[in-house]
């Protein structure tokens, strides 16, 4: 195999970008696996943690992009795990609303991305991960302040 070029691999931009490709292989194809996609996830777990929401509330909180939103909506829908129904307040817009069995769905989906990322991570130790997952998500924030 080629050997990459220190110049590379001495950049965090592009073990990042890398590691990403990676990551979203593996994710993409267990939630395939089972049955899922990201969308579902994320807008599961946005209704979860912030409870009932507008459509396009629910893509912000999620970070869907609005034109993914109805169709992913539509599919958790068909399938029970979310419930649409007009919002009071609002005449021209929908309420999406968290059912039981998507809450059930969230959990396995929870367990599938938790395979994830032991395989992803699988060489760190539990305080390596933690550490890494908070120097990410510090260098995110810093960087969607601006």
């Amino acid at each position: 195999m080629d050997e990459i070029p220190r110049r590379l691999t001495a950049k965090p931009s592009w073990l990042i970008n890398q590691l990403s490709v990676h990551s979203r292989r593996l994710v993409s194809d267990a939630f395939a696996a089972a049955g899922a996609r990201g969308y579902h996830y994320r807008l599961l777990a946005a209704l979860h943690e912030s409870g009932p929401a507008s459509q396009a509330e629910l893509g912000r909180r999620g970070r869907v992009d609005r034109s993914d939103v109805v169709a992913a909506i539509n599919e958790l829908a068909a399938q029970g795990y979310v419930e649409r129904t007009p919002d009071p307040d609002h005449g021209r817009r929908n309420r999406i609303t968290l059912t039981p069995e998507g809450a059930r769905r969230l959990r396995d989906m929870d367990d599938v991305l938790d395979q994830v990322q032991d395989d992803l991570l699988g060489p760190l130790s539990a305080g390596d991960r933690e550490t890494l997952t908070r120097l990410l998500g510090r260098v995110l924030a810093h960087h969607e302040q601006g």
